[in-house]
């Protein structure tokens, strides 16, 4: 089931982490993002603070031709790049969540008429992403 939160869009997944991050990362290929760059909390935690954490993964994903537009009509919307997903086992529930960030709630920070149009693009493609996770 895909519900609206503040930040985004999230998914429950009857899947373990490790499949679930597969999933994710596929969904998001078919919608033309890519994944820019990796987090792995649960080692950062253990590296730098030496604290046990749940897995927790950040996604750092980008389409191109968005992200070019985006930053073509405002180049300080680098510092809202690339869109982020999460994903982290649910150790309550079982499987896992899968959080997308909403690109229009992230317009709040920035006043240009013309990064709406980039957002809803963004926003379409990341709500098909949640779909098809969620059937």
């Amino acid at each position: 089931m895909v519900t609206a939160t503040n930040l985004g869009i999230q998914v429950h997944l009857d899947v373990p982490y490790e499949a679930a991050v597969e999933q994710v990362t596929a969904a998001l290929k078919e919608q033309g993002f890519g994944v820019l760059t990796e987090i792995d909390v649960k080692a950062t935690m253990k590296k730098k603070l030496d604290v046990d954490f749940q897995k927790y993964v950040i996604l750092g994903a980008c389409n191109p031709p968005l992200a070019h537009r985006a930053l073509s009509a405002e180049p300080a919307i680098g510092l809202l790049l690339p869109c982020n997903v999460i994903v982290y086992e649910d150790e309550a529930q079982g499987g896992s969540v899968v959080s997308l960030v909403d690109p229009i709630a992230m317009l709040g920070f920035v006043d240009n008429a013309a990064l709406a149009p980039v957002a809803q693009e963004a926003r379409t493609r990341l709500e098909k992403v949640a779909a098809a996770l969620a059937a």
